[in-house]
């Protein structure tokens, strides 16, 4: 579709989950509302492509749990096509003389109880904990946090964040302190005593954090991964029939029936401001008008090449170029000829339990996590980096031609920036042929199944997404840019310091993943702003 002259009530830069979002609850309140996606599709970094002939896979998001159940219900996804299907097994852990399952059904209690019974027990208690914390923190998911310095609406947004921390028991108070500003080492080495199951729930605090699972902080990372749920299954991950595109397809009809504009192929340039506010956006030499304007794309992006400097005060451009983003994140995936055999999986099943539908950690314990990061700071990438590997064809045959399957490769640890001046564009490969292998020394013959593959070193995903860093969550997940200081305080409420732009991506609270929730979250700050004659 071609951009028009014709002015609209609000514009939303970028096509991402998050933008769909908040472009849709936006025309349900009545605005005249026009997406601009810069790629062909809409989608963002959740899409499907065909990879290689007759292979299809998600590109970059991968799997299903966080995407929040009251976007999923008031779009209406399930009846634009949206259909998840549960893993029939959470996670497999190969290790050198053994495994480690866990799911539902009490597989992980008699899976950690195969390995320590004093871990099985404090499972219990482990979860107990978790439990309460992920309680709290779902009270803010779909909130705006109170903005620092704000008026009257933000003392009444801090004054009920309080009253919800006060009704927590003073266990859960401490509980969560200690996942807020701990490292996930530290809580697991409280709980358990093996090393396996430790790594079985450290893997969470390293997914798209490039650190080490002992740095103060990563337990927030952990906590970050197990707050949702899937097909109505609280803390389960589930598979979107077709790839992730499916989402975002199902979004995209959404947006369309609620009247929503989408120009695709059409990168916005510039932010065009009138004394001092936003006013509307440069495509090329043309300019389309909004009132309000809501960028999806990440926080830096946004402040530094779209918005002309003296917009900004020196203050805030110096904190958003010290916003950290930087995931350590590589991605691949490889069409098979068939499944890979593991050298040490079941050999039976508990109540359906299939390994291969599960997510499979390349991770044995938190020593091999740490050693990961602690490589990549030296060489660039891990001797032994972490992986996920997914294979969505054993739940969804419509990403293979029969017989055949897909695996999502799910890489942490590789710096966005090579030591000693080496470039991402040659060391692509080689980096591919290293995750090989390691899949390979767990399981044998892997690398004879490849019929082809796609590699996205972290500069791929920034150029193909727009990550800067190849930052996944648009930013680092930790203390000092969450909540009411994501992206920077002052502005976590959405709002940014130019009137009538906003912060709709994953840049702001609650962060990143496929939540939809600040999408959700920004539109409702406008549509209150409207209301309050903002406008």
């Amino acid at each position: 579709m071609k951009p028009t002259e014709k002015p609209y009530d609000a514009i939303i830069v970028g096509g991402g989950h998050n933008g769909l979002v908040c472009a849709f609850y936006l025309a349900r309140a009545g605005l005249n509302t026009c997406v601009i996606e810069r790629s062909s599709e809409v989608g963002g970094a959740a899409i499907t492509e065909e990879f290689h002939p007759g292979f299809r896979n998600s590109v970059a998001s991968y799997t299903v749990s966080l995407l929040q159940p009251r976007i999923i219900q008031d779009m209406q996804l399930a009846e634009h096509g949206l259909q998840v299907i549960l893993r029939k097994t959470d996670n497999f852990l190969p290790t050198e003389d053994g495994y480690l399952l866990s799911g539902r059904n009490g597989l992980t209690e008699s899976e950690i109880a195969r390995h320590s019974e004093h871990d099985a027990q404090a499972y219990k208690q482990y979860q107990t904990s978790l439990e309460g914390v992920v309680a709290c923190i779902k009270q803010f998911l779909l909130t705006a946090p109170p903005n620092a310095g704000g008026g009257l609406a933000d003392l009444i947004a801090l004054l009920q964040a309080g009253r919800v921390a006060s009704r927590l028991s003073i266990e859960s108070q401490r509980d969560l302190l200690d996942f807020f500003t701990k490292s996930a080492g530290e809580i697991l080495d409280y709980y358990f005593e093996n090393d396996t199951v430790k790594a079985l729930f450290a893997f969470d605090a390293t997914v798209g954090h490039f650190a080490s699972p002992h740095e103060p902080g990563s337990a927030y990372v952990l906590l970050h991964h197990v707050f949702g749920e899937a097909a109505g299954v609280a803390g389960a991950w589930g598979h979107a029939v077709g790839g992730m595109g499916a989402i975002t397809q199902a979004m995209r009809k959404a947006c369309e029936i609620a009247g929503v504009t989408i120009i695709t192929d059409t990168p916005v340039e510039k932010i065009v401001t009138d004394n001092g506010r936003a006013a509307g956006v440069q495509t090329g030499s043309q300019v389309l008008y909004a009132p309000i304007i809501a960028s999806s794309v990440h926080p830096r992006l946004l402040f530094e090449q779209l918005l002309e400097p003296t917009t900004l005060s020196d203050d805030f451009r110096n904190r958003i170029k010290r916003y950290r983003s930087h995931s350590g994140t590589f991605r691949m995936n490889v069409a098979l000829d068939r499944l890979p055999q593991f050298r040490n999986a079941p050999l039976s099943t508990f109540e359906g339990e299939d390994h291969l539908t599960s997510g499979i950690i390349i991770a044995p314990d938190m020593q091999y996590m740490h050693d990961a990061w602690l490589s990549a700071t030296v060489n660039g990438w891990s001797d032994k980096p972490i992986i996920e590997m997914v294979i969505p064809s054993t739940l969804d045959t419509s990403l293979a031609p029969a017989g055949k399957h897909v695996a999502s490769l799910f890489c942490q640890q590789f710096a966005y920036q090579l030591p000693d001046g080496r470039c991402w564009d040659d060391e692509r490969d080689r980096a591919a042929v290293h995750i090989i292998a390691t899949i390979e020394a767990q399981a044998p013959g892997f690398a004879d199944l490849i019929l082809g593959q796609q590699v996205l070193s972290p500069l791929d995903l920034e150029r193909k997404f727009g990550l800067i860093g190849g930052d996944i969550f648009h930013g680092r997940m930790s203390l000092d840019q969450l909540f009411s200081a994501r992206p920077v305080l002052g502005h976590g409420a959405y709002r940014s310091p130019v009137k009538g732009l906003y912060l709709c991506g994953s840049g702001s609270h609650p962060g990143g993943g496929v939540t939809g929730a600040p999408g959700h979250n920004a539109a409702q700050q406008i549509i209150k702003d409207k209301r309050r004659t903002f406008f």
